[in-house]
């Protein structure tokens, strides 16, 4: 891969600030005070918030603590989408902090799945670089590791170690001189207006000419509203890592630099504000 290394620690080292709230009607023994914390984009809510159930915990009746989860007016947050994806998608035209609702009750079934321990989110991360890889590399890379390099990649993200991540990540990110890149990209579009959970399909860096496809080139493919609009005004951001990539960007490169540590490029598509 072509070393920009300082956009690949840019986006490890990207933060969002955040106000955890206790929901209203939970019960507790005396007020629950907000609780803030500085949230890696790339982390797992799951990962980083033992601090915050601490906290309130703290202030409540052992019997009514159930399983903690997490919500923005309204919407349940997915423990098992990147934290960043989760901001950019619900909540990026919003002042800071950003302000989560935590609640110990009435787990929202429908919309979320349980999270019992760290093993859950470990075999969820894990799962998805397999599949990152297969697409890629046809599998070899990742199969041609041991346990101890999937073990460094995992530890690397929980314990936010950027060198002992990239360490290992780096060769998931190679690609042989004459493919020129990767077999397929990895990658996800999110939707702030669909129930649908994401958009996911083959598309390779390089067009049959030898030209490198471009962001641009994925979207018109894959998600074709998110670049044009009836009435030539575009409605649209498209966001990655909170910031709007230009649309002539080569998506290898973004596959390169831009994916989350999962190794899948994870894209929000949201409405554009009107003021």
């Amino acid at each position: 891969m072509t070393d920009d290394k300082d956009v690949l620690r840019d986006v490890w080292f990207g933060r969002i600030p955040t106000c955890f709230t206790l929901y209203q009607d939970e019960i507790t023994e005396r007020e629950a005070e907000p609780y803030y914390l500085l949230l890696p984009r790339i982390s797992y809510l799951t990962l980083v918030t033992d601090k915050v159930k601490k906290h309130f915990q703290k202030v409540m009746r052992q019997e009514e603590v159930s399983e903690i989860w997490f919500e923005y007016e309204g919407t349940p947050l997915k423990w098992h989408y990147p934290i960043g994806v989760l901001f950019d998608l619900h909540a990026s035209n919003t002042a800071l902090p950003w302000n989560i609702t935590v609640h110990f009750k009435n787990f929202p079934e429908k919309d979320l799945l349980h999270c019992h321990s760290k093993d859950v989110i470990e075999a969820h991360f894990m799962a998805s670089i397999k599949e990152a890889d297969a697409l890629k590399h046809k599998s070899q890379v990742i199969n041609e590791m041991q346990k101890k390099d999937h073990k460094q990649l995992w530890m690397g993200l929980q314990n936010d170690k950027f060198e002992q991540f990239w360490a290992i990540n780096r060769k998931l990110m190679e690609y042989s001189p004459e493919d020129s890149g990767f077999r397929y990209i990895p990658f996800r579009i999110y939707q702030a207006t669909t129930e649908r959970p994401f958009i996911q399909k083959l598309f390779r860096p390089i067009a049959s000419g030898g030209q490198l496809h471009t962001l641009g080139d994925l979207l018109k493919d894959v998600c074709p509203s998110a670049i044009t609009s009836e009435d030539g005004e575009q409605k649209t951001q498209v966001m990655i890592h909170g910031i709007e990539p230009m649309l002539e960007t080569p998506i290898q490169w973004l596959s390169e630099h831009m994916s989350y540590p999962d190794n899948f490029l994870h894209i929000s598509i949201i409405p554009r504000p009107t003021d």
